[in-house]
């Protein structure tokens, strides 16, 4: 894989800052990954932690690819978005907070994405099936738990962070559902963020759709005032969105059907 390059005053040079999730030939593992990671892959079964502390830095330097697509090329990072989840997720509602161990889910918040550390963020429209992306973050987390996590305080955190992971992937709990819908909630800030920040010039509309993939009455009331939000800009906008204002942003039946079985929930 070539170095990260930026430019200053004219002259090429190495980024550190810039960490982009490699792509591999043949059938995906954690280790063909590993063998890419520069300087050096983190060092497994030891009983300190710092490993881990330096894995989890490549969620600071990968960034969301969605946005990507859309040419923000220095938009959120997959760290950026899971702090404000887990804030987010602070400001749950006394009648639902009532219901849930909040605790545990501003842990699920920060964990939930962990394996695209080193999967990378893949997307509904990168082409990979729901099965295997599944296949591939669950082993990147049995990695994190057990080579790097095994030995570390006797292996404790790890398993519990191996086990929130599991059930924000299962979905079946209140606290999964709360935290899927903070996930959404937080890309649908972000969706608004930057198209008013770019005025006409950017419609994303596109990625209002997971607001229709939000179950719980709480964090759907707070979708619906974002989605309102949006409505208004582009109302005060020369500009026309296709399809349903604030839902469909013009997109393709064909991405519809890729989004559905990205959100659908049987891996």
């Amino acid at each position: 894989m070539s170095p990260p390059v930026a430019t200053f005053n004219g002259k090429d040079f190495f980024d550190p800052g810039v960490v982009a999730a490699p792509k591999t030939s043949g059938p995906w593992s954690v280790d063909k990954v590993l063998a890419t990671v520069q300087p050096s892959p983190p060092v497994e079964g030891t009983d300190s932690p710092v490993p881990f502390f330096h894995l989890l830095e490549r969620l600071k330097t990968n960034k969301r690819e969605g946005w990507r697509r859309f040419g923000i090329e220095r938009g959120e990072s997959i760290s950026d978005h899971m702090y404000r989840m887990s804030l987010m997720s602070m400001f749950c509602p006394p009648e639902l907070a009532a219901k849930i161990d909040l605790g545990k889910c501003m842990k699920m918040c920060l964990v939930h994405d962990m394996a695209e550390s080193i999967v990378g963020d893949i997307t509904p429209v990168d082409g990979v099936p729901k099965p295997e992306k599944s296949r591939r973050e669950a082993e990147t987390m049995d990695y994190i738990a057990h080579r790097l996590l095994g030995k570390v305080h006797g292996g404790v955190t790890g398993r519990e962070i191996r086990a929130i992971w599991q059930e924000y992937e299962d979905s079946q709990t209140l606290d999964s559902l709360f935290v899927h819908d903070i996930d959404k909630m937080e890309l649908l800030c972000q969706m608004v963020e930057y198209e008013k920040r770019c005025g006409k010039d950017l419609d994303l509309g596109e990625f209002a759709y997971v607001a229709t993939k939000m179950v719980l009455p709480e964090t759907k009331k707070w979708a619906d005032e974002v989605l309102a939000e949006r409505d208004a800009f582009w109302k005060g906008k020369d500009h026309v969105v296709h399809g349903e204002l604030g839902v469909n942003g013009g997109v393709q039946d064909k991405k519809h059907e890729q989004q559905d079985a990205y959100y659908s929930r049987e891996a």
